[in-house]
């Protein structure tokens, strides 16, 4: 908010009085907490002692929420029959349920229903699905049923399933000292016990049972039979939520040619490095996709990005223009240059989105033949240039099923003479 934004030194322990008010407004109208935080400047760390308040820990004293502390929020909330009410508005309210039922009646949509009570149209759909009935084909809704069913399910924390039911815990515990994962276990739960729903967990269930704090459903010695052996949970990156890898814009597959993925045409390539023992030797690979023909890029110093772009650069410019169409590519550090590969090269470059080998899977198959010429866990540098345009060769001149038997070379040079 601005007014943070505009100090220019630091206030010591001033109160963020204005910032707490704007945090909370924002929680009211629907936000997130760790997005509310950010919206207003503050740690999401802040927000939560705001909420929740703080313990006593060493020196620092016990402090209470602040949320009798905070000013009323002026200004509209919401435009539905929620606004007034006093419930937080990321909760329906009765007088949302009773709108509902009565819009119901009337034959409204959800979607219209939605935008009267100004929530989504998916929140107004769950609340039908679970707290109406089916009959005859319709939903019948009864708002102050629904209400109360609400205020039952609401009150925290809530015994799990796996705690809930002795069968079902102990059949888990018993396998997971067999060492069997948690995924084998739920579908033979499924298969044993089909006709009992009871007895059904997703495999989440039982991580959750094992690593939550405080819940105490699993032996916690367990987490040490899985195959992982973490004690702690590790989380999960999100791959939307990645910093922008290199300096240097990325183009992404998906404004690759339609071309491209058609096939028909020679001259689009992927490309790829399978690296050698610590990360210190490695080969470049490169697969056309119509023919699969195959060119090795000799790295004598490793797939550092400095380097990298001159070699690929050199082993592409010995192809004849109509055969440089365009490069895949994943987000590997060593095309963090390929902007000058590129204009080296005459050659655009399209990324791959992370964590989808798939989208280059005809390297993907090559890299596996690779191997069986550079094992894992060997020093690459150790081959010249020659043993590479050899080993590239024999793969070429090897007769491939999705080629109808064809070899990449005969493919690549029937094609070569059809667009001379």
């Amino acid at each position: 908010m601005e007014k943070r934004l505009g100090r220019r030194r630091s206030q010591g322990s001033r109160p963020l009085i204005l910032e707490r008010e704007a945090y909370f407004r924002l929680v009211d109208q629907g936000m997130g907490c760790a997005e509310a935080a950010r919206a207003v400047g503050i740690s999401v760390r802040t927000g939560e002692r705001w909420r929740n308040g703080r313990g006593a820990s060493g020196r620092f004293k016990a402090v209470p929420p602040h949320r009798e502390a905070v000013a009323p929020v002026k200004g509209p909330v919401r435009v539905g029959p929620s606004a007034g009410t006093g419930v937080p508005s990321r909760y329906l309210s009765e007088a949302d349920r009773v709108h509902i039922a009565d819009r119901l009646g009337e034959k409204a949509t959800v979607r219209a229903i939605a935008a009267e009570l100004g929530r989504s149209p998916s929140t107004v759909s769950r609340e039908i699905r679970r707290n109406g009935r089916l009959a005859d084909g319709r939903w019948y809704y009864r708002p102050f049923s629904a209400q109360r069913h609400a205020d039952s399910r609401r009150p925290r924390p809530k015994r799990r399933k796996i705690g809930q039911n002795p069968e079902l815990h102990d059949f888990i515990q018993a396998h997971l000292a067999l060492r069997w994962s948690p995924e084998q276990i739920c579908h033979v739960l499924r298969r044993r016990f089909a006709d009992r729903p009871e007895m059904h967990v997703v495999h989440e269930t039982i991580y959750q049972a094992l690593y939550a704090r405080g819940r105490g459903e699993l032996l916690r010695d367990l987490v040490k039979v899985l195959r992982t052996g973490r004690v702690r949970r590790r989380p999960h990156r999100h791959a939307g939520k990645r910093r922008p890898r290199f300096i240097a814009p990325m183009v992404m597959i998906s404004s690759r040619p339609a071309e491209v993925a058609d096939r028909t045409v020679p001259g689009h390539w992927e490309g790829d490095c399978i690296v050698g023992a610590g990360h210190r030797s490695a080969i470049g690979t490169l697969v056309e996709r119509t023919t699969r023909f195959t060119l090795l890029v000799h790295l004598p110093n490793g797939p550092r990005a400095e380097y990298f772009h001159h070699a690929l650069a050199a082993a592409v410019s010995e192809l004849p223009p109509h055969l440089r169409r365009s490069l895949t590519w994943d987000q590997g550090n060593e095309m963090a240059s390929h902007q000058f590969f590129s204009a080296a090269a005459q050659m655009p470059v399209y990324f791959c989105n992370p964590g989808s080998p798939w989208q280059r899977g005809s390297n993907e198959n090559t890299n596996g033949l690779l191997r069986q010429y550079f094992p894992k866990g060997t020093d690459l540098a150790v081959h010249t240039r020659e043993h590479l345009d050899a080993v590239a060769a024999e793969l070429n001149n090897r007769p491939r099923k999705t080629l109808g038997w064809e070899t990449p070379a005969e493919r690549l040079r029937e094609l070569t003479t059809l667009l001379s």
